[in-house]
């Protein structure tokens, strides 16, 4: 895969540090979320429905990235 970078050349996106740069700020922004709840109002766990979410958009990307490659036929 490859997108239009600046002044009309091609740049090659790399798929593995799509992923890698997705679970990261996953894996950092879910404890922030259920930080913030804790500290606010901790009477509804409601940082389950984004965490699942965003788990499942995870879980998605992982296996576009590793299990279901496409081959470019050049």
């Amino acid at each position: 895969m490859t997108h239009q970078a600046k002044w009309g050349t091609v740049a090659p996106v790399n798929p593995k540090k799509g992923f890698r740069i997705h679970l990261l700020v996953f894996l950092l922004a879910t404890p922030a979320i259920w930080l913030i709840w804790y500290l606010t109002d901790s009477t509804y766990p409601w940082p389950i429905w984004s965490t699942l979410a965003w788990a499942i958009g995870v879980l998605f990307h992982y296996l576009g990235v590793f299990v279901f490659k496409k081959s470019i036929n050049r």
